[in-house]
């Protein structure tokens, strides 16, 4: 599928979430971009209405619950919408070749060229009088990810080759060194991980990524192991980071519109400042950096520094594309 196409789609769902009306095929093609046509040219108008039903059938071949009514018996075009009881998923189970390839595209969404085209929708929408709900699409906003162990580890996982890497762990002053067959890669509640043998304790162990303190290494020979075909990689690494009872509490200032997921796992919410429960400073400030500017830690100082330290290589290595880019 091409990206324009793929654009379109995602603005599609993501206006057709935005509002609880049904919205006619007209005013999807003045308000999604990709639509935008001359409605009184025949030839343009007949491709718009050959590229909507494709893109129906796309999104209805994918699962998307898309709905055809009207919303008064005086209207005389039906209208889309969709469903969003019906929309929302069941926990996801991805294999690590899956995992690998939501990562990357995560990765490559962080640039928020999407969510550009989208809140230009959404402004159309409103302009022509629908009301849109902003909480709508929080399924579909993007975060800044930040794992430079990633890639390798999932070339390591396709390649079946051993890593190497030092590894922090809280209970330890400096890190250690560790040698894995890793079998996958794969994300639970916000965070990374890496499930393998580990050739030194010759045991099954896993390891969180944002914890690598140096880069993976690749060594040895490729298919040098198997991975065992019955492991729950995401049952293991439940349970071997188990989370203990949330006892602390911090306060958060998020960018007005922004920040859904946060305010979604809150326990209290005032205007744009929310307070989440937590037990581990380091997992939520890693949660906490996907969101970027919009999410600025109040309080505790040590919450707030942590946040601080995980975007502080991040900004640095925007500086240095955008110098880059400037001297070409």
């Amino acid at each position: 599928m091409s990206r324009s196409r793929t654009e379109r789609l995602v603005n599609l769902v993501i206006c057709l979430l935005s509002t609880r009306r049904f919205l006619t095929a007209a005013q999807i093609a003045a308000t999604v971009p990709g639509y935008g046509h001359d409605p009184a040219d025949a030839r343009e108008h007949e491709a718009f209405q050959r590229k909507f039903e494709r893109d129906k059938a796309d999104l209805r071949e994918l699962g998307v619950p898309l709905e055809t009514g009207t919303d008064s018996v005086f209207d005389t075009e039906p209208g889309y919408r969709i469903g969003r009881r019906d929309y929302a998923l069941p926990e996801v189970r991805l294999a690590p070749d899956e995992a690998a390839a939501v990562g990357l595209a995560a990765r490559l969404w962080r640039h928020a060229g999407l969510a550009q085209a989208a809140s230009s929708g959404l402004r159309k929408l409103r302009a022509a009088g629908v009301e849109v709900d902003p909480q709508a699409t929080l399924g579909v906003e993007p975060v800044v990810s930040a794992e430079p162990a990633f890639e390798p580890l999932t070339r390591a996982v396709r390649e079946r080759r051993a890593v190497r890497f030092d590894y922090r762990t809280p209970a330890a002053d400096e890190p250690a060194t560790r040698r894995l067959q890793p079998w996958g890669v794969v994300s639970l509640r916000g965070r990374w991980y890496v499930v393998g043998h580990d050739e030194d304790r010759r045991a099954t162990r896993c390891f969180r990524l944002s914890r690598f303190a140096s880069p993976v290494r690749l060594v040895g020979e490729p298919d040098a192991f198997r991975p065992p075909e019955q492991v729950d990689l995401i049952d293991y690494v439940a349970h071997s980071f188990a989370e203990p009872a949330a006892t602390r509490t911090a306060t958060v200032r998020l960018r007005p519109g922004c920040g859904n997921g946060i305010r979604r796992q809150a326990h209290a919410v005032d205007g744009d400042v929310v307070r989440l429960r937590y037990s581990d400073v380091e997992s939520l400030a890693s949660r906490l950096v996907g969101y970027g500017a919009d999410v600025v830690v109040l309080d505790p100082p040590e919450l707030r520094a942590a946040v601080i330290d995980r975007l502080r290589p991040i900004a640095s290595r925007a500086g240095t594309a955008r110098a880059s880019e400037v001297s070409s």
